[in-house]
């Protein structure tokens, strides 16, 4: 039998750079919120190696996409000489900075995991994952989490008192941002490449005690310094989810999807209807209960 598997998406409730480091990479605090919104995965075992199959016309399906590089990871660390049969049904928009692939890669590792019967323990399916993307390792769990380091590192949170029972409405333009583009322009905007710590610890503070006047000053996104200058489509959007009842409103990782926070789900609805009256349908949207 097939083994089918959700594959969710993210927010970055917050994504503080802290500057570049001496690898390249560059150091952050990020908090991480699961967002209900998915792919579909299947996962047989079978024919030789890893055969993947893909929905979206635009993806490959070789060693370039990151459910492809996760299985063949997996096996080998794994010793499985079986094949593995994979489809993905692609839902979720391409670079928007939800972290679909990253989520596919890591619901692939979790998959043949269980296809295979659990042959590597969670702490070493965390170290295969960090290596194929910093947001790779936060899917292997089901809950918030304090991402640090270049993003690899995972603190996972208890649900947050002050988003109960509210909505996530999501909100795609129709083109991606590329996350290396982000960080290479973000060294034009010092202030941003070079934030203050301690930012992320604020808004868990304040999510944690329900206070909402102190959560609505600590959103923050470093990366919408960059992505606004080019894009100031995406200034317009996050002013009027404001403007429209939204408790907040912000840029989810390096773009180019907008996110905002309603009251429930009845709310984030009515905004979203809002939301395409005013910008079109053209683009993708999403709401969903936190």
């Amino acid at each position: 039998m097939p083994l089918e598997k959700k594959s969710p998406c993210k927010v970055n409730l917050i994504l503080n750079i802290l500057g570049k480091r001496t690898d390249g990479f560059h150091e952050l605090e990020t908090v991480l919120h699961p967002v209900n919104v998915c792919d579909e995965m299947t996962f047989a075992r079978g024919g030789s190696g890893v055969q993947l199959t893909c929905s979206h016309p635009e993806l490959p399906t070789d060693s370039k996409n990151l459910v492809h590089r996760a299985a063949t990871a997996f096996l080998t660390a794994a010793n499985i000489v079986d094949g593995v049969k994979i489809h993905l049904q692609k839902n979720l928009p391409l670079a928007g900075g939800i972290g679909g692939g990253s989520a596919n890669a890591a619901v692939t590792f979790t998959a043949l995991n269980e296809l295979f019967g659990s042959p590597l323990p969670l702490e070493k399916l965390h170290a295969l994952a960090a290596t194929l993307g910093s947001d790779v390792p936060f899917f292997l769990y089901d809950q918030p989490a304090l991402a640090t380091g270049r993003g690899e590192k995972i603190q996972t949170l208890e649900n947050f008192p002050a988003l109960i029972g509210k909505a996530f409405f999501l909100a795609h333009p129709g083109f991606g941002i590329s996350t290396p583009w982000s960080y290479q322009n973000l060294a034009r905007f010092p202030e941003a490449l070079n934030g203050k710590k301690g930012r992320a610890d604020e808004l868990i503070a304040a999510l944690q005690k329900n206070d909402w006047p102190g959560a609505s000053r600590a959103f923050y996104n470093s990366l919408e310094a960059p992505a606004f200058d080019k894009f100031p489509v995406l200034q317009l959007y996050q002013e009027f989810l404001r403007e429209n009842g939204a408790l907040a409103a912000l840029m989810s990782g390096s773009g180019s999807t907008t996110f905002a926070i309603t009251e429930n789900l009845a709310a984030a609805e009515a905004l979203a209807e809002k939301f395409k009256s005013r910008f079109g349908t053209n683009g993708w949207t999403a709401t969903v209960e936190i």
